[in-house]
Order: C-alpha cells, then sequence, then structure tokens
C-alpha cells in the first residue's frame, strides 16, 4: 500500500521554499500548498511507499524497497523484531533526507512531516470536510486563518487506486 506524501495543500499560500509554495498555519512548520507531484491544492499529486522517493505502477511487499520477502523482511524503519528480515529492528521513525520523498522531488529544506508534526496538525487546526474544485477532502485551517486543503486521494494497493473521493492516507 502506498500513501500520499508531503504533508499539505492550502487555500492561502503565502511564500515558497526552492520553488514551491508554503503556508504557514501558525504551528512549529510550515506545511507545503501541494502534494508532491501535484500542481494545485486539489490535486492528488504521487503515490510513495515509505521511505522510498520514486512514484512507481506496482505496490506490494515484492517491489518494496526496504524489505526483501514479505512484511517479515523489513530492512530499514522497522520496530518490531516479527516484521524485520532475520529480526531486524533499527527503531527509525522518521525519515533519513536520502528516504524522504519530499527532499528527493522538491529539493532545499522540503521533508516530509514527523508523527509529532502530524499530531500537532491534528490537534491545533479546525478540520472541515469539504470539497474544492470537485475534489472531496479536508480544509485544515490554523488558529491565525491560514488554511491548506488535504485531498482524499486514497491509496495505491498493487496498481490499483483504492478509496479515492473519501479517504486521504498520508
Amino acid at each position: 500500500m502506498a500513501a500520499l506524501l508531503c504533508g499539505t495543500w492550502c487555500a492561502t499560500a503565502q511564500t515558497a521554499e526552492n520553488g514551491y509554495e508554503y503556508v504557514d498555519l501558525g504551528l512549529s512548520v510550515k506545511w507545503a500548498a501541494c502534494n508532491v507531484g501535484a500542481t494545485t491544492p486539489e490535486g492528488y499529486g504521487n503515490y510513495y511507499a515509505w521511505g522510498e522517493t520514486t512514484a512507481k505502477e506496482m505496490y506490494n511487499w515484492s517491489t518494496y524497497l526496504l524489505c526483501e520477502g514479505g512484511s517479515s523482511g523489513l530492512t530499514k524503519y522497522c520496530t518490531n523484531s516479527d516484521n524485520g528480515k532475520d529480526g531486524f529492528v533499527d527503531s527509525k521513525t522518521v525519515l533519513d533526507l536520502d528516504d524522504d520523498a519530499a527532499r528527493a522531488n522538491r529539493g532545499g529544506a522540503w521533508r516530509m512531516p514527523t508523527y509529532e508534526e502530524w499530531q500537532e496538525l491534528i490537534n491545533n487546526c479546525t478540520w472541515t470536510w469539504t470539497t474544492l474544485n470537485g475534489i472531496n477532502g479536508y480544509e485544515v485551517k490554523g488558529s491565525n486563518g491560514n488554511s491548506i486543503f488535504l485531498p482524499a486521494a486514497g491509496y495505491r494497493n498493487l496498481g490499483d487506486l483504492d478509496n479515492a473521493g473519501s479517504r486521504g492516507y498520508y
């Protein structure tokens, strides 16, 4: 399964980093105005497996670069020995910059948000289910009134796009 990557989508872009717009929601980090690979806030953009920097046609264990074999063959970003190759665990939950799709595709200081940064977005913004230019998703508004749009772009499973228009997996 592959999810969309790179933070956020905006209704009120303010400035740019390395040619890509971002929005200040009054949080600890700025959020991207569009998904990696998208050119508009409602654009789905590209889909990436965790720790991979290029989109691909097929998403399954056999095509996952950080795995040898199936779900118990992880070779990086593994927190459970049952999932690691030969019991491997590195307990990494933050991407190395070499494995970061935002950095690889946008350059500059771009990177994927951490779990803690997502929690800050969830806990400190107002989320409203809405439609932007015919695309379902959430308007996420900061306390400063600035907002981003997270399209319900579904996810890639094998070669299929699932749950587009009803769910977003970030």
